[in-house]
């Protein structure tokens, strides 16, 4: 599949841009949508399952959503996909839990007309859509920031996100095409944190418990407990990279003595993918297959990020929800309709 990329998360290419012309006539005046999620308890998550309910209600197209959304792995996700389309929904959005692993029920949907709509991760099957945040630039920007700041040099401590989800495997690829930059810098620790907040706590503060120095830390988006381990075990702190959710991009500009870097990670994306599958369903078929959002990276270093940072800070947000709360010509709902989290018939 071609890939097409955008300036900037906030100058994602515009929808009317990506659209050929109309084929055939699969327009309708409402649709239900189907939503296959396999993480919760994580603010990131939850962020993007309120931005599809919040699209899915601003865009008065919507009469219902099926919603599957719970802690489960490929298999649970391909009886969650199969039981939506058993149910007759015209499009699934779909946050997949392995990038092949759930191909057999997508290609299933699709061979009965069903639109599908991957987000925030990519999937292999062909006959999928695909807009997601550029995951391998996310950890290419974060440690390559990250690696400057500790002088080139040194160890980090590398905190992952899920084994297997297509998210971790792109973003170790840009953090390992950062460290082949910096031969000086070792990782001193790797562990995958599941994306869970409770969890990741506690591996940094066992991790601390060794006495094992290290000189910075990156993160995959698990970042303000991170930060409230190192001041409550009182260990001196290090730089550390984490996403641009609310609670750690006001760290960044409250903590004193904490030098950090968050990349945007849109949560909205998953507003972006009910928009997709909208414009899909009224039978406007996208001109590639698959869109990336480009990330930015905001730092606490230089005066541009620090702007960046004031201007970006919404302590009225979940501090686990990313602050980047909708994308420009792809979402359409307000800043009140994704806190509320309700969509059509609730």
């Amino acid at each position: 599949m071609r890939i097409v990329k955008s300036l900037g998360w906030l100058s994602l290419l515009a929808g009317t841009a990506l659209m050929a012309s109309a084929v055939g006539s699969m327009a309708k005046d409402s649709y239900t949508i189907g939503i296959s999620n396999t993480v919760q308890g994580n603010g990131w998550r939850e962020e993007m399952v309120c931005a599809m309910k919040a699209e899915a209600l601003a865009s008065g197209k919507v009469t219902k959503l099926n919603i599957a959304h719970r802690n489960t792995d490929a298999a649970g996700q391909l009886e969650d996909i199969r039981n939506l389309i058993s149910a007759g929904v015209d499009a699934i959005v779909v946050n997949p839990s392995d990038p092949s692993g759930v191909n057999a029920a997508l290609k299933e949907a699709t061979d009965k007309g069903i639109v599908v709509v991957a987000v925030d991760q990519g999937v292999t099957e062909p006959s999928a859509y695909v807009i997601s945040n550029n995951q391998e630039e996310y950890g290419y920007l974060g440690a390559k920031w990250l690696f400057t700041q500790m002088g080139g040099k040194g160890d980090v401590v590398y905190m992952r996100g899920a084994a297997g989800a297509s998210a971790d495997s792109d973003r170790d690829k840009g953090f390992k095409k950062a460290l082949a930059e910096f031969p000086d810098v070792k990782v001193v620790h790797e562990v995958y944190t599941g994306w869970q907040q409770d969890q990741a706590k506690q591996q940094i503060l066992d991790f601390i418990a060794t006495g094992t120095p290290f000189n910075g830390i990156w993160t995959s988006g698990i970042d303000n407990v991170i930060v409230d381990a190192l001041q409550e075990s009182q260990t001196p702190l290090v730089p550390v990279v984490g996403a641009d959710n609310a609670g750690f991009v006001g760290q960044l500009s409250s903590v004193e003595g904490l030098q950090g870097a968050a990349v945007t990670n849109p949560g909205s994306i998953g507003g972006a993918g009910v928009t997709l599958a909208l414009q899909i369903l009224d039978g406007k078929k996208p001109a590639d297959q698959t869109v990336l959002v480009e990330p930015q990276i905001w730092d606490n270093t230089t005066d541009e990020g620090k702007a960046k940072l004031k201007a970006a800070a919404d302590p009225s947000l979940n501090p686990e929800w990313p602050v980047s709360i909708s994308i420009p010509d792809w979402t359409t709902y307000t800043k009140e309709q994704i806190v509320a989290c309700k969509g059509p018939a609730d």
